[in-house]
């Protein structure tokens, strides 16, 4: 490597592999970097292209009108220049000719008017017109005629006036609408505001699948003034987006529609940002750099711009509902669904009962499927809801037990029946099924639990001529998976949808009458102090997806444990009881909203390794920190792609000052 460095004096990679003939180079790379024999000089290249179309533009010497009158004359009188003339005809009406002046032409939409080409190649051939590629913008336009905003409903009316009222003292305010109440519309009301004012506007979103039925909805009001940013989008998408958005356009993107990586665009005139299902985890990068919460950070970009913020949601965050109850937040509450319809009733399908007494239908209660049916029979359509993907999540032999594993992490394969492949969730690592158990060679192998993919086969075989389809991670992998799934559902292609968290979050069905929530108990029993909090969220936004249009839904919840008490309070949609009962549990035992926790990963290939020194640095941030140091403790999963993880938590008082606990941690 050194002697070809000397050779060429600086070199790229990819091109240092060819000559050498390694084919994984970077590690020998990264060593002699490590010991400062070379040096890396790295450049930032712009790889935008711009993205062009044929025009058709008319030449300047027939812009004038004399002229241009002598050729239309000269034209028409040749039977054999019919067909210029047509297509002169139509390019000086699409146009848009008045006053010696012209628009370029699209070749395609000429095309597409039934001009032909070989007319278009004789009038350029005569100097009457030229052909030029011009740069286009890759997203569609919008339509241009919008529709009225719909009248507010009283209740809608009476909360927007209290938002705007909460506005003029505090920056940050929480509407806490339940599902189905109308939100959305009074989002729009606000945001024409801000555009009145010429400000831009931000509308963060937790799922990019949200952003399918909402940009159709905002475009509904406000056309191509509407800008989508997430990271289904290629490089060149992204960047025609940045470019608006900081050259401040009048005319283009003014309201940017994004999942959490939009709090990053150069906004230069922001007035308004609005966090749709504040609650929702996924507003949080945990890996990789930068971590940060989308919803606090939209909350310090507001106080930048100076501009104002609204955290809108069913089930609030505890923390955000703790903010606005103690007036750091204002707080604004819609009590009631839109034209007065009543929430779902919510039903427990007791688990525990229905195997006893051996009624289960593979997975399935008897209730469940009974309310299926009768939904079925009447057209409507069904939701359901799994939160784990693939076919099962676990095999395992009947004689020892032995389940295989990952060889990258200690976590046990997924099964997907698609793909017939074993797979890793965490690092992607994949095999075939095993035929024996590797451990004692019994062939005697069983599947255990239940996944999307195989809820979905089963229903097939139930439900033989209705449409079953799944809205997952594996179902939505290219750019516009989730567009045409939502889509088929909403055109009512779709019977049943069943689904992980994807489908719980804001999603507005017209037909959706039973929602089944097929595991209540594996999101209750999450090693988490958050678990019950994401189970009430998550529970109820599911339950929102039902009966959203003239009728009641009915929701049915199939549980081991029907007389849990985050279930009861979910069935009598009681998101105050639950806020009261666990904010006590949070205060007596020093988690969040009362203090803070720090999570510190320690991570190596060697166990011993970081065995030894998560010990070391946990006894010195004892030796600062005191009791408020926990750990250090193997995670749950306790190997991820060859390393193995150590975690310290640190549980700070809020009051403590933050610059010196940072600067103590960094010491």
């Amino acid at each position: 490597i050194v002697e070809t460095l000397e050779i060429n004096e600086s070199i790229d990679l990819k091109e240092l592999s060819e000559i050498l003939g390694i084919k994984t180079i970077q590690p020998i790379i990264k060593k002699m970097m490590d010991r400062q024999i070379i040096l890396p000089l790295e450049e930032l290249n712009d790889k935008f292209t711009p993205k062009t179309a044929a025009y058709i533009l008319l030449n300047d010497d027939y812009l004038n009108e004399n002229t241009l009158n002598t050729l239309l004359a000269t034209l028409d009188k040749s039977k054999a220049k019919e067909k210029q003339l047509k297509a002169l005809l139509i390019v000086l009406k699409e146009g848009n000719y008045i006053n010696e002046g012209i628009e370029p032409v699209a070749k395609k939409l000429l095309i597409e008017l039934g001009v032909s080409v070989s007319a278009l190649n004789t009038l350029e051939k005569n100097g009457i017109i030229t052909q030029e590629r011009l740069e286009i913008s890759r997203f569609e336009e919008q339509l241009d005629d919008f529709n009225k905003f719909k009248p507010l409903a009283p209740s809608q009316t009476v909360a927007l006036n209290e938002i705007n009222t909460a506005f003029e003292t505090k920056t940050v305010t929480l509407l806490h609408g339940v599902t189905g109440s109308g939100k959305t519309e009074i989002y729009v009301q606000l945001i024409q505001e801000q555009l009145d004012l010429g400000k831009q506007v931000l509308f963060l979103l937790p799922e990019i699948a949200l952003t399918t039925q909402l940009i159709q909805r905002l475009s509904f009001y406000f056309g191509d003034l509407v800008g989508v940013y997430h990271s289904k989008f290629n490089q060149n998408e992204r960047v025609e987006i940045w470019n608006h958005v900081l050259h401040n356009d009048p005319n283009k993107y003014r309201i940017i529609l994004g999942a959490r990586s939009a709090v990053f665009l150069p906004f230069q005139d922001l007035g308004f940002i609005i966090v749709d299902e504040e609650h929702e985890s996924s507003f949080k990068q945990y890996d990789p750099s930068p971590r940060y919460h989308a919803r606090d950070a939209a909350i310090v970009l507001g106080s930048l711009h100076d501009a104002k913020v609204l955290l809108g949601t069913a089930t609030p965050a505890l923390e955000t509902y703790y903010n606005a109850k103690q007036g750091k937040f204002g707080l604004v509450e819609l009590n009631e669904r839109y034209k007065g319809l009543k929430l779902p009733e919510i039903w427990c399908a007791d688990l525990k009962r229905e195997r006893k007494l051996k009624n289960m239908q593979s997975h399935f209660t008897p209730m469940i499927l009974e309310e299926m049916q009768s939904a079925l029979n009447k057209g409507e359509q069904v939701m359901l809801f799994q939160n784990r993907r693939g076919y099962t999540p676990l095999w395992s032999c009947e004689v020892c037990n032995w389940t295989p594993k990952c060889t990258n992490c200690d976590v046990s394969l997924t099964y997907h029946k698609h793909s017939n492949l074993l797979k890793c969730h965490y690092c992607s690592f994949t095999t075939a099924p095993v035929g024996s158990c590797t451990a004692c060679g019994s062939n005697r192998l069983q599947m255990l639990g239940f996944g999307t993919e195989k809820i979905e086969d089963e229903l097939s075989i139930m439900f033989p001529n209705k449409v079953v389809k799944r809205l997952d991670l594996d179902t939505t992998r290219s750019k516009h998976a989730y567009e045409e799934i939502i889509e088929e559902f909403e055109q009512r292609r779709i019977d049943i949808l069943i689904g992980t968290q994807m489908i719980t979050k804001g999603l507005d069905f017209d037909h959706v009458s039973m929602v089944g929530i097929l595991d209540a108990d594996m999101l209750l029993n999450r090693p988490d102090f958050r678990a019950y909090e994401r189970s009430y969220q998550l529970m109820s936004q599911v339950a929102g997806r039902a009966g959203r249009k003239d009728k009641r839904g009915k929701v049915i919840i199939q549980t081991g444990n029907p007389d849990h008490w985050v279930i009861q309070l979910v069935q009598e949609h009681d998101y105050k009881g639950f806020y009261q009962q666990e904010i006590i549990e949070r205060q007596n035992f020093f988690y969040p909203p009362f203090y803070k926790m720090i999570q510190l990963t320690l991570k190596h290939t060697n166990e011993q390794m970081v065995h030894a020194a998560s010990i070391e640095l946990a006894d010195q941030l004892k030796a600062v920190f005191k009791e408020r140091v926990l750990g250090p403790e193997f995670p749950i999963i306790k190997r991820i792609q060859n390393y193995y993880l150590k975690e310290i938590k640190l549980k700070i008082e809020r009051s403590a000052p933050e610059r010196k606990v940072k600067e103590k941690i960094r010491n």
